[in-house]
């Protein structure tokens, strides 16, 4: 195996500010959290999020409908014709039309439920996935039909594709938005997109196998095919392999990857993937994984003489020395990894891996967030990718960090009108050696072009 790779610190982030941002999520979450009232947001977002789910795909059945009606109208009806275009059937009961124009009637909950077992009938992928509890006593149907009519104008400007685009986007960021509000619970669901993207960056995966162990919401793989399109390459270059112990979880990564169009693998049990690794055979070009951090219930005594601890048996009372030996096990010959892990997990065992891989460098960030006190750890097995020679595309990603930063810093007194995920950006140090640069001169110093350490 060549694992001759680079151990980099990172650590937990929000995205902030408006980079790449369509610039009303903003405002369109502060509307649908007013509607919220008292209601938790642990199980407001499973309200929220189902209902931008059903809007999106019945979107994209009405443009692919209405394609149809243009150019082969005998196929309008033809759930196959929908299908070949990767395209979700969604009968009429479950179209957003019918559900906008019933937003106001009290059983509107019952409606919603109806649409959504509807459409897991006749989409086998989607079996177990919806939720389908809007009609209990506690969800008041005016919320219900206020929820509706906010979502009905997203993307209402743009024509069917654009909007499809638009949904998605709004999906990822309430994801985000939710994390945020649920505190150290939000990221069991949810890594901040600016470490995913920073890691993605690192990474580069062009194409080959992604996999995700632990995969939550399944943020890793979206932003995956993110750099894989913005790199000219096409949805389905990489193929998409993921694991998750927590259902409701899984439910939401399943809802996420359809809203991107993302066909993926992505297997559910509850044992987790030491007691029952569902893709044992799997060896990926890529893994991108955020563990949970520091375990102590692993039931890692069960599993003594697991053939995975190439590395030496890890301690039963922490779990991080484990991950990272599950993802090595995983990895293809030449594979690369980007792993989010404990500082603490990252200098008492990294060192045993870095004997054998030679890691020599380390990239740090400041301050925890939804990753309780977090640095974490990639392991990028193409040594020389992220900070030998990073490339325009992450140095840019790292000054960024550094100006929000430094931004949010000088506006501290302001705190209360920025944008929520502001909040917990942080600022990333790069260094060399376990040796921390500073980041004021990483971002003043090294422009667009990469840097050479």
């Amino acid at each position: 195996m060549d694992f001759r790779g680079e151990a980099r610190l990172v650590g937990s982030t929000k995205k902030a500010g408006k980079g790449g941002d369509l610039g009303f999520e903003a405002e369109l979450f502060k509307a649908a959290d007013k509607i919220r009232a008292n209601m938790e947001p642990s199980d407001y977002k499973h309200v929220v999020l189902g209902l931008i789910f059903l809007k999106h795909i019945s979107d994209g059945f009405m443009a692919k409908r209405a394609e149809l009606e243009k150019e082969y109208p005998d196929g309008v009806e033809d759930e196959d014709e929908y299908r070949a275009d990767n395209v979700f059937w969604v009968p009429k009961p479950a179209r957003w039309a019918h559900l906008q124009a019933s937003a106001k009637q009290p059983g509107i909950g019952k409606l919603i439920d109806e649409a959504m077992l509807e459409i897991e009938k006749v989409n086998p992928s989607l079996k177990g996935v919806l939720p389908k509890d809007y009609a209990r006593p506690a969800l008041n149907p005016v919320m219900l039909g206020e929820l509706i009519d906010l979502i009905s104008g997203i993307g209402f400007k743009s024509d069917e594709g654009q909007s499809r685009d638009v949904l998605g986007r709004v999906y990822e960021y309430f994801l985000g938005q939710f994390a945020g509000a649920e505190g150290k619970r939000g990221g069991e669901f949810y890594t901040p997109r600016s470490v995913v993207r920073t890691m993605v960056e690192m990474l580069q995966p062009h194409d080959g196998r992604v996999y995700d162990p632990c995969c939550g919401s399944g943020g890793m793989f979206v932003q995956s095919e993110k750099f894989v399109e913005n790199h000219g390459g096409r949805i389905g270059d990489i193929a998409v392999y993921g694991q998750e112990s927590n259902h409701t979880t899984w439910r939401l990564c399943m809802m996420n990857l359809a809203v991107r169009g993302i066909d993926a693998d992505i297997r559910w049990n509850s044992d987790g993937s030491f007691h029952r690794d569902e893709l044992p055979d799997l060896r990926a070009d890529y893994v991108l994984a955020n563990p949970p951090f520091n375990v102590s219930d692993w039931g890692g005594n069960r599993l003594r003489e697991d053939g995975r601890w190439k590395f030496g048996i890890p301690p039963a009372g922490n779990a991080n020395f484990a991950w990272l030996q599950h993802i090595l096990h995983h990895l293809a010959p030449a594979g690369t990894a980007g792993v989010v892990l404990a500082n603490g997990g990252a200098t008492s065992h990294t060192s045993i891996l870095a004997k054998s891989f030679e890691i020599p460098t380390v990239v740090g960030v400041e301050h925890a967030a939804l990753i309780q006190q977090g640095d974490a750890v990639i392991v990028d097995g193409n040594a020389g990718v992220a900070c030998v020679n990073p490339g325009a595309e992450v140095v840019r990603e790292y000054s960024r960090f550094d100006r929000e930063y430094r931004a949010f810093n000088r506006n501290l007194e302001e705190i209360h009108d920025m944008p929520a995920e502001t909040l917990d950006e942080v600022r990333i140090t790069l260094g060399a050696n376990v040796g921390l640069l500073s980041d004021i001169d990483f971002a003043h110093r090294h422009g667009a072009e990469g840097v050479g350490l």
